[in-house]
């Protein structure tokens, strides 16, 4: 045999064995917590829609307590509640069209053949067109077909009892369990950002590398059904840009570009005195403080402008002054102290976390000042949106360096 036919043979057996391991799946990127809050929470599931069932249904029902297709809903609703496939409208309409069409091919389709398979693919052209596609669906349709004398006696009832039943019951389970569990649900599409100054600019964010349009471009291009939603797609490419960018960058950390000579206040702070510090500082937040330096709150101008009506100009400068004068009566109409008027919910983050983590808060959502706290929640510093500037300024300029 001839070198070149030798080689060729090598390369097919190459091809042969290539092709055999596309069978092979990769590596499911989930830790063994994750794993088993899905076990448990199908477990649940299916356990409490048996037993609701059997209450609500009585155990002489001619009827499956549980219907087969159930096992296969837990398995989305529970093991990848993000998918948009497990989501409230998918299980519900999609095992309700599919119950609905499964048992009209029962009633009106005669032959055994025909029926099942006109009532799977007409159930998934009914889901795609009303946007409920659930793949266990397609079980739900061939159960009303092939499920035998206890199904098809029941015609048009079966939509209701046992499917509706199971769905309802399950999903009710999955939205108590998941979100116990810190697993959003139902996953809602993340708010859109693009309009919070009320123009047509992208956020900062967004203006460089891919934009929404390039994902819809690919997404039609690709024009196959994703397990996972456009949003979190969206999130995921994010999340990985950013973390080449951290690997490349190097360990920067809030700590070292923080503001450590932070100006505080406490709760009972007068708002007099913490309009004073803003001014005197010339800066446009003060973090809220307790007694232990825990970070509780933030005051910025925009809480300030927020109670006076800035909507309103006219006599803004003496509405302003009114407001934020020390009221020396024993009992006020308005607010006094910092607490009052303060933001609790307030985005920070730890000092040893990367500088990385805060570009998306600090261009995307509006925030212009970040405190940094420690593991026990004491602020320790501040960044700005000035400080992130410089900080990746001067760590492009290294890179470009080396």
């Amino acid at each position: 045999m001839s070198l070149t036919a030798t080689n060729l043979k090598v390369k097919k057996m190459e091809l042969f064995w290539l092709w055999l391991r596309g069978f092979i799946p990769g590596p499911v990127m989930v830790n063994a917590t994750e794993r088993m809050r899905a076990c448990c929470g199908a477990l649940l599931g299916i356990l409490l829609t048996g037993l609701v069932s059997h209450w609500a249904l009585g155990a002489s029902a001619p009827l499956p307590l549980l219907i087969a297709p159930m096992g296969a809903s837990a398995v989305l609703l529970f093991g990848v509640p993000a998918s948009p496939l497990a989501q409230p409208w998918s299980i519900i309409g999609g095992n309700l069209v599919a119950a609905v069409i499964g048992v009209s091919c029962a009633r009106w389709i005669p032959d055994p053949v025909f029926a099942p398979a006109i009532a799977v693919s007409a159930a998934i052209g009914a889901m795609f067109a009303l946007r409920c596609l659930h793949p266990p669906s397609g079980a739900v349709a061939l159960t009303a077909v092939l499920g035998g004398p206890a199904v098809t006696s029941q015609g048009f009832h079966f939509v209701l009892t046992p499917v509706l039943l199971n769905s309802f019951l399950l999903l009710a389970v999955a939205l108590l369990f998941n979100n116990a569990t810190r697993r959003r649900y139902p996953h809602v599409a993340h708010a859109d950002l693009s309009k919070l100054h009320q123009t047509k600019d992208q956020p900062s964010g967004r203006r460089i590398g891919f934009t929404q349009e390039d994902l819809d471009y690919v997404l039609h291009q690709y024009n196959q059904v994703l397990d996972v939603s456009r949003d979190d797609l969206e999130d995921l490419i994010l999340q990985t840009e950013l973390h080449a960018y951290r690997r490349r960058f190097g360990a920067i950390t809030c700590a070292d570009i923080m503001s450590r000579d932070v100006i505080s206040v406490e709760y009972g702070t007068s708002l007099e005195d913490a309009w004073a510090l803003l001014l005197k500082h010339r800066i446009k937040a003060l973090p809220v403080i307790n007694s232990a330096r825990r970070l509780i709150g933030i005051i910025t101008q925009t809480d300030f402008m927020r109670q006076v009506n800035l909507q309103v100009y006219t006599g803004f400068d003496h509405k302003l002054k009114q407001f934020i004068r020390r009221t020396t009566n024993t009992h006020s109409d308005k607010p006094e102290v910092v607490g009052q008027i303060m933001t609790a919910k307030v985005e920070s983050a730890l000092e040893d976390a990367h500088i990385v983590e805060l570009v998306q808060p600090l261009s995307d959502s509006g925030i212009h000042h970040i405190p940094i706290v420690d593991d026990q929640r004491r602020l320790v510093g501040m960044v700005t949106q000035s400080d992130m500037v410089a900080a990746l300024y001067r760590g492009n300029a290294n890179l470009t360096t080396v």
